[in-house]
This record gives structure tokens, sequence and C-alpha cells, in this order.
């Protein structure tokens, strides 16, 4: 059995917490505290879930929202069935149907 690992991306609810609704109210306070950032990279940063993220960005999220990193990502476990682990319970695998012409007319 393999393990998924991933996370959770929270800066939208937390931001809801601390009475920030809308995501151009963080690019002048990134810009206060060095990032520069613009528009649409700050709504991609609260409506999505980044794949990477710049420490620098995350600690001025973390000062302007007074959290700590816990609070904005939150990693998660969670167990994988791979085909070996699934045993006799699995779906076998459709094939490809052939096509025969009709000879007889």
């Amino acid at each position: 059995m393999s393990v998924k690992v991933g996370y959770r991306w929270h800066l939208r609810a937390v931001m809801a917490q601390r009475g920030l609704f809308q995501t151009t109210e963080l690019v002048p306070l990134l810009a206060e505290r060095g990032v520069r950032l613009s528009r649409e990279q700050v709504y991609r940063l609260v409506t999505g879930t980044p794949q990477r993220l710049n420490l620098e960005v995350l600690a001025a999220l973390c000062d302007i929202l007074e959290v700590t990193p816990a609070e904005l990502v939150e990693p998660y476990r969670a167990s994988r069935k791979t085909r070996r682990d699934t045993g006799s319970s699995a779906r076998p695998t459709p094939r490809r149907a052939r096509i025969v012409p009709d000879t007889d007319g």
C-alpha cells in the first residue's frame, strides 16, 4: 500500500476570520512587507492551492494575518490502494473491441 501525502490551503478561510474578504486587500499589505505580487497573482494565491510557495510570501501572510504556517497549510496523509493491493475485487481492465468485417455478405 502506498501513502498519499498532500495539504489543504486555508488562506481564504483565515482571511475571512480576520475580516479580509477581498483578495485585492492583500496586495498593499504584502507590499508593505516587501512582497510585490500582482492582483492576479494574489487572486490565484487566495482562491487556489499553490503548488509552490516562496517562504517570504508565507512569512508575510503569517505576519499580516497573525497566524502560524500551520494555520495556513494543513498537511494530511491518506493511504491509497494500488492495483496490487486491491486483490480479487479489482475490476478487469476493459479490452478494446475488434471489428471484423462481415464476409457472409
